[in-house]
């Protein structure tokens, strides 16, 4: 039965045991893609870099992981199963072990890359296989659930799992930890796969590298602009002005090549279809509000002085509202309720979340008062993302379904970019226009300022400190309160433009009719998850 079921394996190997480890294969690659972000701190100490450099690694991965998804189903029609999951966990192992090696954030870059399309291709073979043998539409919506519903939980996941092995060891730990996970894998798979292929071997001529290679590399740029651009200021840098008309000669030179090949890497007709580009507002909205929780993230630790262990436990209850949106809107989907239903509920989540959010910030607070704000964020990405990927996919012909699922991927990159862009830029604005705010109304004769510098100038003499040191200590404290401040502010500011955002969201979904007239089921058994 299993052999009947599953030929890609051995008729020994039972098909539930099969299923299970082909899910665990795709967790190492999960894991390290934004393994970088569980600490940044300290893999920007491990590199000697910056933490932008540590993001940007980030992005590469994102970006090799994008480019390379259309090119790979050719490597996969050329290759037998078996021969082609050896090869690209292999290459895996052997990438994480240069990155366990290496310390120069100049060689990681292009490994990250590497990696990108390597998770590319161990993602699309272990799902492939599960994929393409159910026959039943649930079946099908069900294993996308679990994939994205692993994907999304990878960040709370890895805080939770690295922060107390990144401050035990050095930050290339976990580097060492992933190559262990995917022995056991192989092992199984090694002895349990068969050299059946699906058809005819397509040999690797005709390969489409030159659009990979102009599609990845306009990636690459626009993930340079938008983590470097605010630090260089933009236009006014000459990397900047060039990656810039880079991408606008790339992007021309990618579309004029779609349009006159046969068999294009991308099919641009799926932008015919009105659906299909209100799936892809709704999925790049979704991705920047996701990615502003690094803000809360990033309040605990310098605010509230919380260390990676103590912000990893929080997280649990944004990991359980992952887990339970990812269910419910599972269960929603398989009951074929209206798009609307789905979407109104997630987006009301996270609108409470920055909400509930702006009026948490402060210098001194409970992290008790964080639990239900964290718990909505994660039922609010869980309800969304699987239905909105599901909902793209459907909006368009089954025959062009693969270039809507690569486009998705493309559209989740720009958004993951698109935050880490906006969360520096009003992060540096808004925290200038704060502080001189505070300049103008702090002065020397303000009584809360004379009373603040006395009341600590006190305190540090009664502590041995001398007179002269302790007024220039106690003037360094206030600029240290005010940069706090600023941050707090600047935090309030950028979460009040995000429930703005999302009500103008909402708005959207519950006017507009016509948002219901797709119906939400996947047409393709041969349509891997992007």
């Amino acid at each position: 039965m299993a052999n009947r079921k599953m030929p890609f394996f051995k008729s020994w190997a039972p098909e539930w045991l099969v299923k299970i480890i082909l899910f665990a294969m795709t967790l190492p690659g999960i894991i390290i893609f934004f393994l970088p972000l569980a600490n940044v701190n300290a893999a920007a100490g491990y590199y000697g870099c910056e933490p932008a450099d540590i993001q940007f690694s980030v992005a590469l991965f994102y970006a090799g992981y994008v480019g390379f998804y259309s090119l790979e189903r050719r490597f996969f029609s050329f290759l037998a199963a078996k021969e082609y999951f050896l090869l690209f966990t292999t290459l895996q192992i052997v990438a994480c072990l240069i990155c366990y090696f290496t310390q120069e954030i100049y060689i990681l870059f292009p490994v990250r890359f590497i990696q990108g399309m390597l998770f590319a291709g161990n993602v699309n073979l272990s799902l492939s296989q599960i994929f393409t043998r159910l026959n039943s539409e649930r079946g099908r919506e069900i294993s996308f659930s679990v994939f994205f519903g692993i994907l999304i939980c990878a960040t709370p996941f890895n805080n939770l799992i690295t922060a107390d092995l990144i401050d035990s060891y050095n930050f290339n730990i976990v580097y060492k930890t992933a190559i262990f996970s995917y022995l056991p894998g192989l092992v199984f798979l090694t002895l349990m796969m068969s050299n059946y292929r699906t058809g005819a071997r397509f040999h690797l001529y005709k390969l489409d590298w030159q659009s990979f290679a102009v599609f990845s590399t306009m990636l690459v740029l626009i993930g340079y602009i938008m983590i470097f651009g605010q630090e260089y200021y933009w236009l006014e840098d000459y990397r900047i002005m060039g990656s810039v008309i880079g991408i606008i000669v790339l992007t021309a030179i990618s579309v004029f090549r779609q349009n006159a090949i046969k068999r294009p890497y991308i099919d641009l007709r799926v932008f015919k279809y009105r659906n299909f580009k209100v799936g892809l507002l709704i999925l790049f909205v979704m991705y920047i509000c996701r990615f502003a929780s690094g803000i809360t993230n990033n309040f605990f630790a310098t605010e509230l002085h919380l260390d990676p262990f103590y912000i990893s436990y929080i997280n649990i209850f944004n990991l359980c509202g992952l887990v339970v949106g990812v269910i419910i809107a599972c269960c929603m989907v398989l009951q074929k309720k209206r798009i609307q239903y789905i979407w109104g509920p997630g987006f009301l989540m996270l609108l409470l979340f920055h909400a509930l959010m702006y009026y948490s910030f402060d210098v001194q607070a409970d992290e008790f008062n964080y639990y239900i704000p964290l718990f909505l964020q994660g039922l609010g990405v869980g309800l969304i993302m699987v239905p909105t990927i599901i909902y793209i996919i459907s909006s368009v012909p089954a025959y062009i379904g693969p270039s809507a699922a690569a486009t998705a991927l493309a559209v989740r990159y720009l958004g993951f970019c698109a935050s880490i862009a906006l969360i520096n830029y009003f992060e540096l604005f808004e925290k200038s226009r704060h502080y001189n705010a505070f300049q103008d109304h702090l002065s020397a004769v303000d009584p809360a300022v004379k009373n603040f510098l006395h009341r600590q100038t006190g305190k540090l003499t009664a502590k041995g400190m001398l007179e002269d040191h302790a007024v220039k200590a106690s003037q360094k404290l206030l600029i240290g309160k005010v940069n706090i401040q600023n941050h707090v502010r600047f935090a309030m500011d950028y979460y009040e433009m995000m429930v703005w955002l999302l009500a103008g969201v909402l708005l959207l979904i519950f006017i507009f009719p016509y948002l219901n007239r797709t119906a939400l089921y996947l047409k393709s058994r041969r349509l891997s998850p992007a």
